[in-house]
């Protein structure tokens, strides 16, 4: 890792948009900074700007991709790295995401089939079960 991309001590400080996208919490950084921009990223339970200069220990909370990441910065990177190295720049504490809701096999028809037949109609609504009255 060269010498640019991580700043070693207490002293060093980084956009906190580009620390975002450095570690990979976000895709792009100008996703990162529209989430600056809208409110979604708090540094210390401070909503902040793209600009804001982060430091190692700051708790980072991030609401992205419909669930909100909590990270404490270990380490300072100013480069986009891969996976491996970039979990290694904070320590995650988010809650587990929550869980896929189940969803009920639908009745599946051939494109073009037609209209269906009084068996096909039996048959979906065999899986749709009774009607409410």
């Amino acid at each position: 890792m060269a010498s640019d991309e991580v700043t070693s001590g207490a002293g060093g400080t980084v956009r906190i948009d580009v620390w975002i996208w450095s570690v990979r919490l976000t895709k792009t950084r100008a996703q990162a900074a529209a989430a600056c921009k809208a409110g979604h990223v708090r540094v210390g339970g401070e909503r902040v700007k793209p600009a804001h200069a982060l430091k190692a220990g700051d708790e980072v909370r991030l609401f992205h991709a419909g669930r909100e990441r909590i990270v404490v910065v270990s380490r300072i990177i100013r480069k986009r790295v891969g996976p491996p190295v970039a979990a290694e720049c904070y320590v995650d504490n988010s809650p587990p995401p929550p869980p896929r809701e189940f969803v009920a096999p639908v009745a599946v028809r051939e494109r073009g089939a037609g209209r269906p037949t009084k068996r096909d109609r039996r048959e979906m609504e065999r899986l749709q079960g009774p009607k409410p009255s």
